[in-house]
Parts: C-alpha cells; structure tokens; sequence
C-alpha cells in the first residue's frame, strides 16, 4: 500500500510562483520509486506535467519547461513541483503519483502510474 498526500495548491495571479509537496506513506512504498506530477483542467483529460527517477533524472512536458522544476528529498520520501511564472492555463487540479520505475523524456505516461494522490487545487487568474 502506498498513501500519496498533496499539499501547498492555492490561487495566485499570473506570473505568481506556488510550490507543490507531495508525501508519501505506506508499506509498499520505497525510496527509490519513481515520482510524479499530473494535471487535470475542468473539461480536460488528465496530463503528465513532470516525473523524476531515483537518481534524480526528470523530465517535463513542453509547456512547462523553463517555468516548472520537480524535485525530491528520499530522506522525507517527499516530492516537490515549484512552478514559476505561472499562467492561467495552468490552471487545474495537480495530483501527485508513484510507481517503481518509469519512463524519464518528455514528461511522465499516466499508465506507468500505480499508485495516486487525491490532488490540489492550483488556480491562476489572469
């Protein structure tokens, strides 16, 4: 069993900056899992926005690159998402997930994905 709990979403005007945690529980769960961030806009399917392996490889999709940056502290077996410079297309519900390996390019694939967060709200006014 593997708990995820996101934390720190919000609403902040365009161009604000939020940072995202996500931690992880459970006796399942292992340090090296492979952690990710997906969003989901009203009306829209989900998307991979950024995951990052056990040895700290990331990768991001193309509309956050520059603007977005995942990291994680194995000691907490937590996950970050700092987002910069935020846009009002940004806006949606970001949901943390893990698994115990993935693929790293171009951003993270919903079916690699096991295990799910219930997700935080980021909303961004223009």
């Amino acid at each position: 069993q593997v708990h995820l709990v996101e934390s720190g979403g919000g609403s902040v005007q365009a161009g604000g900056s939020l940072r995202l945690t996500c931690a992880a529980s459970g006796h399942t769960y292992r340090s090296y899992y492979c952690l990710a961030w997906f969003r989901q806009a009203p009306g829209k399917e989900r998307e991979g926005v950024a995951n990052i392996d056990n040895d700290g490889s990331a990768s991001y999709q193309d509309s956050v690159k520059g603007r977005f940056a995942i990291s994680r502290d194995d000691a907490k077996n937590t996950v970050y998402l700092q987002m910069n410079s935020l846009k009002p297309e940004d806006t949606a519900m970001y949901y943390c997930a893990a698994d115990e390996a993935c693929t790293v390019v171009e951003g993270p694939l919903e079916h690699e994905y096991k295990y799910w967060g219930q997700g935080t709200q980021v909303t961004v006014s223009a």
